[in-house]
């Protein structure tokens, strides 16, 4: 028997799973909580603690050795993902010198939006790349925030969490050593082998002088995630109870790694539905970028292939906000609402309540809901939110499709998909495609998958998947809801465009039709 274990760094807790490579089968996982910290005076902060992290990920492998039964020094490779874009900056020994700026945290707005003006001014590649628009929860715009409200800082560098957790570990203390995935930097700073690494300097130093010469501090080994980033240090053998020596991968983000934990390969798309969603694709390298997503980026996911990310700033955060409205929860406001009709309740909900991350990219946007009378439910409201949802993720398939890439199937993932069957048959009815969904959560899988890479248990990513991804089960959309929500669909399109980007639309027909479908004739 050969085990693996992979962590994987959620926004409020890290799991750890330890698989059996021979059989492909969960021998135990374990979950350990940490602290998100917010600020009642700027609702856009979300920080977290690197000690806080490292102490979770230690208590969470040795629970769930305990749990299997094992000696931790049977375990042949570790490897990790988190969430991004996730910035911590360092000194000169790699220490912290603040908190994680988390995936979550909007207060470089203002950054974000003097980088996409000046990368447009000057005609950055790099933009074009990550969707035209440089967003708020990324690394340059973090790192310069901190820049401008810490200047004295000591900073020798900055790096995302996953190329943090993979550095500690191997017990990397030198700034020139930094393992940087390619996943994180191409998708969250800009970085492309095509333009030779990160953004031109000079345009970085005409976004604000505090980033003057800031390239020459992103230093390290870049590397893809069947790359080896080091092997365990002794002193966090002994931390985790795990054997020195043995080796880790480059890291990744969550949902790219998630995604491979699902069986994705070339021609899947995978919304990995958590507190918010995460679309992971996998394309033709000659795939061409797009406008409004969130990056497209060479060997980000499966090396060899072209990587692309879009997302949804807040999907599960959404329909708990709607359940803690109610007094209710989740699963019992979805009871019953299977037997909904296409917009049976007469509402169209655009579900912007954290912003719009894909397409439009605009944190200033509110959610919106369109329709409501004397009688409407908060059930009526959850079903509403689930179908734009759906709406959006079409609209953000057509936009990828755009660039050239193609997609046969549709896979849900995360943490929600096995818990809310109304939920994938609703994406199915309106996506008019079938939608895969494991049968288990592939939540840690992934990092499995990658453990079991670098330890060589396997020869390719397709083998490795056909013994260790859960099974998928099929949600077929039903051929009756095909044309009402067709017609449910465009009126969606006309709202999201209209009131996100200030489109020409008949407003006026918009609530008569919302009110046909309420009286059963949309």
């Amino acid at each position: 028997m050969s085990i693996v274990a992979g962590a994987d760094f959620g926004t409020l807790s890290t799991r750890v799973t330890l698989m059996d490579t021979d059989t492909g089968a969960v021998l135990a996982s374990a979950v350990a909580p940490y602290a998100l910290h917010r600020s009642d005076a700027d609702p856009h902060v979300a920080r977290q603690s690197h000690r806080d992290q490292m102490d979770a990920l230690c208590a969470a492998i040795r629970e769930a050795v305990a749990k299997a039964g094992i000696d931790g020094h049977a375990i042949a490779a570790f490897a990790a993902d988190t969430t991004g874009s996730s910035v911590i900056p360092l000194d000169a020994q790699l220490q912290p010198l603040a908190d994680y700026y988390l995936w979550c945290d909007h207060t470089a707005h203002a950054e974000a939006a003097e980088i996409t003006t000046q990368a447009r001014a000057d005609g950055v590649e790099a933009l074009d790349w990550c969707g035209g628009t440089y967003s708020t929860e990324w690394g340059y715009a973090k790192l310069l925030h901190f820049l401008r409200h810490d200047p004295d800082a000591p900073l020798a560098t900055a790096a995302e969490n996953c190329d943090m957790i993979a550095a500690t570990l191997c017990g990397i203390t030198d700034p020139a050593q930094m393992p940087r995935s390619v996943c994180a930097m191409g998708h969250k700073w800009m970085w492309g082998a095509g333009w030779g690494g990160l953004p031109p300097q000079d345009f970085l130093s005409r976004v604000d002088p505090a980033l003057a010469g800031i390239n020459t501090r992103i230093t390290g080994r870049w590397g893809h995630s069947l790359q080896q980033a080091g092997t365990l240090a002794p002193e966090w053998a002994e931390r985790t109870g795990l054997r020195a020596g043995i080796p880790l991968p480059f890291g990744a983000f969550d949902a790219h790694w998630d995604a491979i934990g699902t069986h994705c390969a070339p021609g899947d798309v995978v919304n990995v539905v958590g507190t918010s969603t995460c679309i992971i694709a996998i394309a033709d390298p000659k795939a061409r970028p797009v406008p409004g997503i969130c990056g497209m980026v060479p060997d980000s996911v499966v090396p060899g292939y072209m990587g692309i990310e879009a997302g949804q700033s807040a999907t599960g955060d959404v329909f708990d906000a709607i359940a803690r409205r109610a007094g209710s929860d989740v699963a019992t406001l979805c009871d019953g609402l299977m037997d909904y009709g296409p917009g049976a309740t007469g509402l169209l909900r655009v579900p912007w309540d954290n912003g719009d991350r894909t397409v439009l990219v605009r944190p200033d946007l509110g959610g919106l809901t369109l329709g409501w009378d004397l009688h409407h439910t908060a059930a009526d409201e959850m079903h509403s939110a689930i179908e734009g949802m759906a709406m959006h993720v079409g609209l953000i398939i057509e936009r990828m499709q755009s660039g050239g890439a193609r997609f046969d199937r549709v896979i849900n993932a995360g943490g929600i998909p096995q818990k809310n069957g109304v939920l994938n048959q609703i994406y199915a009815d309106v996506l008019g495609r079938p939608v895969h969904v494991p049968e288990r959560s592939p939540v840690g899988v992934g990092a499995c998958i990658f453990a079991a890479m670098i330890a060589g248990a396997f020869k390719t990513i397709a083998e490795a998947q056909d013994r260790m991804s859960p099974p998928l089960r099929v949600f077929t959309p039903r051929d009756s809801h095909a044309p009402a929500y067709q017609r449910l669909s465009a009126l969606f399109r006309d709202t999201y465009y209209a009131f996100g980007e200030g489109r020409d639309c008949d407003m006026g027909a918009i609530l008569p039709a919302l009110r046909r479908f309420r009286m059963g004739k949309g």
